[in-house]
């Protein structure tokens, strides 16, 4: 049985000897990063819960008359617990003790912020083109599970947490959208951004899917998160391009998250079951850790940017 592929990095570390590697690097990844030194608690809780821990810095040249403005980000790259047929229940609570497990590690480690990959909570069923049961895992953004979960992981650990999630809008006919919910330090719920827009690329296709509306990546923002998706072309050949040039004009960090693992459905289907990892990164530099638009929405963003009194739109937690 072949090994399973967690990253590019580390096929590469295998197979390519010292000098070559460090080309390769820098080609594909611009100026290199530091690893960091982790704490030896978080080290073995990872080795305990058998689990990939890695840290790495964009350094970056000090100024003199203002002190560093540090933010330490996790990207969670995580594979599901059960098997696909396993009680929609089990399976989630599973998904749950396990993101409590990693979240703690990550706290160990100074993280100010962690992202968690797209619709966690679940296998990434939408490339079965089912319904059901799939959509039994949709809950509410503002009060469900998952939320609450991670309202309480936010507070235990003083910690900004990006959830993706299936959510169910249950004021609006019980409409289903593939949802990242922001959650404050202070356990908040800030804001979400919903994403249903799918490329026609493969199995992937918008009329299998629950509902037409917002985009796969946002910009014109200082940070953002990108789950990554799963399709061939988009990862395999564009993904790791584009998410490493999304940066430079928009001047903000991208971290892009993609889940591992395999999943195996009880209906034939025909691409998607590998996932292929290869979370990172990336800075507005270029440098990197180892589509579609919403024209009006942008119009009005640009009419209003270019204006002399023009200020960001920052969301504060009042708590």
């Amino acid at each position: 049985m072949a090994a399973e592929f967690t990253s590019l990095e580390s096929c590469l570390e295998k197979h390519l000897p010292p000098k070559e590697l460090e080309e390769v690097k820098r080609i594909l990844y611009g100026k290199p990063v530091s690893k960091l030194q982790l704490p030896e608690a978080a080290l073995k809780l990872a080795q305990a819960g058998n689990f990939e821990l890695a840290g790495y810095k964009f350094d970056v040249q000090e100024e003199q008359l203002r002190k560093p403005r540090i933010i330490r980000i996790g990207a969670v790259q995580n594979k599901i617990v059960l098997p696909t047929s396993a009680p929609i229940a089990s399976q989630l609570s599973a998904l749950h003790a396990r993101i409590k497990e990693i979240t703690e590690t990550a706290a160990l480690c100074g993280v100010n912020v962690i992202c968690f990959q797209e619709c966690w909570t679940m296998p990434f069923a939408f490339c079965t083109r089912e319904k059901h049961p799939w959509t039994e895992f949709a809950e509410s953004a503002e009060d469900g599970p998952t939320i609450k979960l991670c309202q309480e992981l936010a507070k235990q650990h003083n910690m900004v947490i990006a959830s993706s999630i299936l959510e169910r809008d249950s004021v609006h006919q019980d409409k289903i959208y593939n949802t990242t919910v922001i959650i404050s330090n202070n356990g908040s719920v800030l804001g979400k951004t919903r994403k249903n827009h799918i490329p026609r690329i493969g199995d992937f296709n918008e009329t299998s899917s629950p509902e037409l509306a917002d985009v796969c990546s946002e910009w014109l923002q200082r940070s953002a998160l990108i789950p990554q998706q799963l399709w061939e072309l988009l990862v395999n050949q564009c993904g790791p391009l584009r998410l490493v040039v999304h940066p430079l004009p928009q001047h903000y960090f991208t971290v892009a998250i993609n889940r591992i693992g395999t999943e195996v459905f009880e209906n034939e289907f025909t691409s998607a079951d590998g996932k292929p990892g290869s979370s990172y990164v990336a800075a507005p530099d270029g440098s990197r850790t180892p589509m579609t638009s919403r024209l009006d929405m942008y119009a009005k963003s640009f009419t209003e940017a270019v204006k002399p009194d023009y200020k960001q739109q920052i969301i504060h937690d009042e708590a």
